[in-house]
């Protein structure tokens, strides 16, 4: 006998057992939870067609042709299960937690396995975590312009027992038009909002995290809406660098790529450089001389987050001076100043 879990009991069993999400392969892709094991009882052309059929014929035509589809993959799922299973205990959902979990469930208890499924399937556990989102929590952001080495810091904070949330290494992105650059492709947004999530559950929310400064989006990931509001009204540390400094930490990190790749990045600030601007920051990267290429694309991103920053509150924006390029010493101080 199957047994239903609420979202909250589903993701704790999740931490000791496998879950098996049965819906097709583009639902899957789109986003999933983390960890999740993809077995769809149909693929993206079957479930296609079970559609048009509800829709044209009607909900019992639709049920046998699923039926027939699916009638020659049973003793394959149930291998698929055993293997990702060893223990004969396993978490089932589908979109609503309606048919397909059902229908694989019952598959499963019947070979003599334990099986729970989720109330509601992903679409509650999705509406779950974005109300998770817009609870309290207490938010530092870390702010400053570009090439401050504010990822550095952060990771610094966290090695000296600080909770972090970097949104950019969850986004593959580092937030500029040159941020895709070296990073893996990105997630679409809903599975990085699950990334994001998975994280922020393995956090201590009564004590305060630290988040870098990010815009809306991180390249083409949204940022949940919940946690966004609450990064705009929260405390900012802006980290105040020298534009030699930050000019030397972007050479370091983008000198790597070809002429092309930072040809690319600079076509898609074109028009806020201007054309002369544009035009003598490609001049410069192609003659290999990224210290004026970069110091020319810096004109436009300082104005950009400045202006970004003055949309806060004043009050919360607390200016912290570095003069030297140590992530180590930089998160210390704030450690104790902060």
């Amino acid at each position: 006998m199957t047994k239903p879990l609420s979202v909250e009991q589903f993701l704790e069993k999740a931490k000791t057992q496998p879950i098996i999400d049965v819906r097709s392969p583009a639902e899957f892709e789109r986003g999933h939870i983390v960890g999740a094991v993809n077995i769809p009882l149909f693929e993206n052309h079957e479930r296609a067609e079970v559609g048009t059929r509800y829709k044209k014929v009607g909900k019992e035509s639709a049920f046998l042709l699923g039926l027939d589809i699916v009638g020659s993959k049973l003793s394959g799922f149930v291998k698929k299960a055993n293997k990702i299973a060893p223990n004969r205990e396993v978490l089932v959902h589908c979109w609503r937690g309606g048919m397909r979990s059902g229908s694989f469930a019952t598959l499963l208890d019947s070979s003599g396995m334990k099986v729970s499924i989720m109330i509601g399937g992903y679409k509650a556990y999705r509406n779950f975590i974005l109300d998770e989102f817009c609870k309290p929590l207490t938010i530092i952001v870390l702010g400053g312009k570009t090439g401050s080495g504010k990822t550095e810091v952060l990771y610094e904070l966290e090695k000296q027992g600080e909770q972090i949330l970097d949104l950019e290494d969850l986004a593959n992105h580092k937030g500029s038009s040159f941020g895709m650059l070296g990073q893996a492709p990105q997630p679409m947004t809903e599975y990085f909002e699950n990334m994001l999530y998975e994280k922020l559950s393995k956090l201590d929310t009564s004590r305060r995290i630290w988040i870098e400064d990010e815009s809306k989006n991180v390249g083409c990931c949204n940022i949940p809406e919940g946690l966004w509001q609450q990064m705009r009204v929260a405390n900012v540390v802006y980290i105040d660098v020298s534009k030699e400094i930050r000019i030397s930490r972007l050479m370091n990190e983008y000198a790597q790529f070809s002429f092309e790749e930072l040809k690319s990045s600079t076509d898609r600030i074109a028009k806020r450089l201007g054309g002369q601007q544009h035009k003598e920051a490609l001049d410069a990267l192609g003659k290999g001389d990224f210290s004026v290429g970069t110091d020319i694309a810096l004109t436009y991103y300082d104005k950009a987050y400045l202006h970004g920053l003055s949309h806060r509150e004043p009050s919360k924006i607390k200016s912290f001076e570095v003069n030297e390029n140590n992530p180590v010493a930089t998160a210390k101080r704030l450690i104790d100043e902060f």
